[in-house]
């Protein structure tokens, strides 16, 4: 199964806000998303990354605005998601299928964009987001006004779908596609129903991990994020069990991705020759 990680954006930081110990030092973190092609399912998206959707776009509200105006992120036109897709010969029209890991703005933004896409996501964390206020879904990091209008009709849940167990130290999870290819696997700490993607097919079982940390030092040397990154965190006492589950992974021999990880990967799109 051929799948890419492309960059949607850049985000600077100091590093000491995301990796317990750093310095001040800026950092200049990844946006990803992934587009990978399945053998039924056809061009499937993970996440869509950040677009001007979130940024500059009419249907923001105050707080989006606000939250825009503090993160400053850089938008990497070449690799925006409708760029990428272009590249690959495709339409937005052509994307039946996103996975949605959760839903923070840099992972929904463009959302909008595909019309004819069903929405792979937890249907449990959704049902939460709808019990909420918007200024109570604010605290969690959730803006409603990035969701499209028919978000619900095209929920694909995964509660709807069957679950692995784990073996060994392969993560389990819910088989997204009934064929074991795809294994969504919970990853509580960040976010409210955030789960990562284990890709079985590889002759090394790769696990994108999404934002379980920001940085994958922190993972690997134990550095959880200290004040105030936890401040932001859905489960903050969550983040250290659900590290240790990646670590053991990488242990046995697994490969771990993160989202916003500065560093280049085997799996991240090629820049573009003109």
């Amino acid at each position: 199964m051929k799948f890419v990680f492309a960059n949607s954006a850049w985000v600077n930081a100091a590093e000491r806000l995301i990796l317990r110990g750093g310095t001040w030092q800026s950092v200049r973190l990844r946006v990803r998303y992934g587009l990978f092609f399945h053998p039924a399912a056809g061009p499937v998206l993970v996440d869509t990354g950040y677009t001007p959707e979130a940024l500059s776009g009419e249907r923001r509200g105050r707080m989006l605005r606000l939250y825009g105006a503090l993160l400053k992120p850089q938008l990497n036109a070449d690799e925006q998601v409708l760029s990428v897709l272009r590249r690959f010969g495709l339409s937005p029209d052509d994307i039946r299928t996103v996975i949605v890991t959760h839903f923070h703005a840099d992972h929904i933004s463009g959302l909008s964009l595909f019309r004819n896409a069903r929405f792979i996501a937890s249907d449990t964390a959704w049902a939460r987001v709808k019990a909420r206020t918007p200024r109570q879904n604010l605290h969690h990091g959730v803006f409603i006004e990035l969701f499209p209008a028919d978000f619900e009709s095209r929920l694909d849940g995964l509660s709807g779908k069957p679950r692995i167990e784990p073996l060994g130290d392969m993560p389990g999870g819910t088989d997204l596609f009934g064929d074991g290819s795809v294994i969504a696997v919970d990853l509580p700490g960040h976010a409210d129903g955030q789960f990562g993607l284990l890709f079985n097919s590889l002759d090394r079982p790769l696990l994108y991990a999404v934002d379980v940390q920001w940085l994958l030092t922190a993972l690997i040397e134990s550095r959880t994020p200290g004040f105030p990154a936890t401040l932001i965190a859905e489960d903050a006492a969550a983040i250290g069990p659900t590290s240790a589950v990646l670590r053991r992974f990488l242990a046995s021999g697994g490969e771990v991705m993160l989202c916003h990880d500065p560093a280049p990967t085997p799996y991240d799109l090629a820049p573009e020759i003109a």
